[in-house]
């Protein structure tokens, strides 16, 4: 049971946070682009890069403290939904353009931020 209130804590804060992101880069940016879902993706893949390989070296860590920020945390702000949606939408307005380059910008620096959360991770 304390690892489900983890999680629940940990996806609300999560949930919250990238609500908060998408706020406040809509009143700074005013480009008719995904950015906000963007940045809380590219910063979830970060984090759950640093945490897992962080976890693997420090065994003392509760399974629950883990858990909310692994899967609560990082699952409440990043968001494979709302990425599919404005692709879907992108198509739909004949934006292929956009479209192709989300998708591979999304995938290929989400990669290599889970990479190099992984390797300040390696650091400590």
């Amino acid at each position: 049971m304390l690892n489900i209130i983890s999680i629940f804590l940990g996806g609300g804060i999560g949930a919250v946070t990238r609500y908060l992101i998408s706020v406040n880069m809509a009143k700074h940016i005013q480009v008719n682009l995904p950015f906000a879902t963007f940045l809380v993706n590219i910063i979830g893949c970060f984090v759950i890069g640093f945490l897992y390989f962080l976890f693997i070296e420090k065994s003392d860590i509760s399974p629950a403290l883990k858990l909310s920020l692994t899967v609560g945390f990082c699952g409440g702000l990043t968001t494979f939904s709302t990425f599919s949606l404005e692709l879907f939408e992108m198509v739909g307005n004949h934006q292929f353009f956009h479209a192709f380059s989300y998708i591979i910008l999304s995938v290929i620096i989400c990669l290599i931020m889970t990479a190099i959360g992984a390797y300040f991770a390696k650091l400590i």
